[in-house]
């Protein structure tokens, strides 16, 4: 069974008395132990999929199914605690708790859940280590590089055990250095078969890593859905706007 299937939907929105297609019919099926890449151009959607995949937003019309649940006729309130539990969500700009350290971010959501003490210690310190900061456990966001912080928010996002990882251009706020210590993280996670999709723009890493691509265009709508090597070795069989975008990218 797939673990989410996205049908027929659609998102629109108002900017400044102007209607804006954010997403237009969009059918679409998560395949697990899958490391999709969502890419395209800006305004493309790309976003706004994410998020209604991940219950962040809602959309105007069409079916949500997360482990064979239609979760879009929860309550704003159950579909924020099913958030919770069942993805893990990696933002541009890391989202931890300033006054809390690293142990203690990672350690958040766990709380909620009842965790015995000493199950709850273990768990965390074991995906401290697994996102290589065990020495960092108890530096507050403050005195951790960018890098640092997004690895702490991929630990964080792990602790409840999603069905799926999502990621909204992770390295799009690190410096250059930093980019590649959270790349190798997703490069771990994707080899342990972790289901995941992430928008980015670093099609090398998404050549190298992922399964399956996904490209939007301006407008909400999915050009482009089929496995990497299709993608990347084989552009003549693209739409000409896909292979407008390839021609740009694969040059540099």
């Amino acid at each position: 069974m797939y673990p989410v299937v996205l049908s027929q939907i659609s998102k629109t929105y108002h900017l400044d008395s102007v209607e804006v297609a954010a997403l237009s019919d969009i059918n679409l099926a998560i395949r697990p132990n899958c490391f999709t890449v969502i890419s395209g151009p800006s305004g493309s959607g790309k976003t706004t999929l994410l998020n209604i995949i991940g219950c962040i937003d809602r959309p105007d019309r069409g079916e949500v199914m997360v482990d064979g649940q239609a979760i879009l006729r929860l309550s704003d309130d159950a579909l924020s605690d099913f958030r919770a539990r069942h993805f893990g969500f990696i933002f541009q700009n890391f989202n931890l708790l300033p006054v809390l350290t690293a142990y203690e971010n990672v350690e958040y959501p766990l709380l909620l859940t009842h965790m015995p003490a000493a199950a709850r210690k273990e768990r965390v310190l074991a995906l401290l280590d697994a996102v290589g900061l065990s020495d960092r456990a108890h530096n507050r966001p403050g005195q951790l590089s960018g890098g640092q912080r997004q690895r702490v928010a991929i630990a964080r996002a792990l602790s409840m055990d999603p069905i799926v990882m999502l990621f909204d251009e992770p390295t799009s706020a690190l410096d250059p250095e930093m980019v590649g210590e959270v790349l190798d993280v997703m490069v771990g996670l994707a080899n342990e078969g972790m289901t995941m999709m992430c928008v980015t723009h670093e099609m090398g890493f998404a050549r190298k890593v992922s399964h399956r691509v996904i490209f939007m265009d301006v407008g909400g709508k999915i050009l482009e859905d089929c496995s990497k090597e299709e993608f990347f070795n084989n552009p003549d069989a693209r739409q000409p706007r896909t292979k407008d975008f390839l021609n740009k990218i694969l040059q540099h």
